[in-house]
């Protein structure tokens, strides 16, 4: 039962940290940095969860889960299973392989999910999409509401409105595809997937609910700070202003929109000088670091 404590005591841990990163105001200062931390809880939560039952049932054995597992592989291979080893334990392993299946068909389907919108996207794209000099790289729909957003993947296309040309001086809308095109060169769709995946995988959990509105936060927040390297902070907070306050088209499903994600709280974090890296983010990093590698540690011994 020991392997099971540290799996336990692994998601404890996971939500304790998310509890203090979701109540803290330095992730905003360092987005990056707790984008690195969500993904590190998120990965030791997933595998904790599988870990929790199958270090049960393996518990014959009293060797580490990965140990123990390849001890079962040889068993069944070889016809035999220890005698301590019953009925409850097995249905315990399979309630472990059970949650991996589940977060694996949850990841698929988000990102199947995600592939048909974005396809629909490029599709609507051809038809009516164009390009045009004020928007150098950039697709131009021609609706009047303000919009613009990436469609990524391995041809990311940045899309803006004729709302948003007219809406935007150049500086501004420089900065604002700049915004849109950090989204499809960090592939930003990819670090939304594992938590995305979660929320399908426990629909109703409020906590991963909370955790996937702030990395979708911290995501914008990453592509603010990308777009500033080139353009500067009152150019993009402007932008961002002037599309809190014109009316908007939604972003579609599947897509990475620049008005997306608490606009107001983005608009003074721009207008606000930033320190140095807190030491809270350091600690926060290292705890979500060591609580992904314990699981993997268990489950490669």
């Amino acid at each position: 039962m020991l392997y099971t404590a540290h799996f336990g005591a692994a998601v404890l841990g996971c939500y304790l940290v998310a509890l203090v990163m979701l109540r803290s105001r330095w992730p905003a200062s360092c987005p990056t940095i707790a984008i690195l931390c969500w993904q590190g809880i998120g990965l030791a939560v997933g595998l904790s969860a599988i870990g929790i039952p199958i270090s049960i049932g393996l518990s014959p054995y009293d060797e580490p889960p990965g140990t123990a597992v390849r001890l079962l592989a040889g068993d069944l291979a070889g016809g035999r299973l220890p005698a301590e080893l019953g009925v409850g334990h097995l249905a315990l392993i399979s309630v472990g392989l059970g949650i991996g299946v589940v977060l694996f068909w949850s990841t698929a389907a988000s990102l199947r999910h995600a592939v048909k919108a974005r396809q629909r996207q490029r599709d609507l794209l051809a038809l009516v999409g164009r390009a045009d000099p004020a928007a150098p790289g950039a697709l131009v729909l021609d609706h009047p509401s303000a919009a613009a957003y990436c469609v990524p993947g391995l041809r990311p296309r940045v899309v803006i409105s004729a709302g948003a040309l007219s809406l935007l001086p150049r500086d501004e809308l420089a900065a604002v595809l700049s915004h849109e095109e950090a989204h499809a060169k960090e592939r930003h769709d990819l670090v939304l997937l594992p938590f995305t995946a979660l929320v399908r995988a426990l629909p109703g959990v409020s906590w991963v609910v909370r955790a996937l509105a702030a990395v979708a936060l911290l995501v914008e927040m990453r592509a603010d700070d990308r777009a500033r390297r080139f353009h500067t902070d009152e150019s993009l907070a402007a932008a961002l202003a002037r599309f809190a306050t014109a009316p908007s088209h939604a972003t579609p499903a599947g897509m990475l929109g620049a008005a997306d994600h608490d606009i107001v709280a983005r608009v003074r974090r721009l207008r606000a000088p930033l320190g140095p890296t807190p030491l809270a983010a350091v600690a926060a990093l290292v705890a979500s670091s060591g609580l992904a590698a314990l699981p993997i540690a268990l489950f490669i011994s």
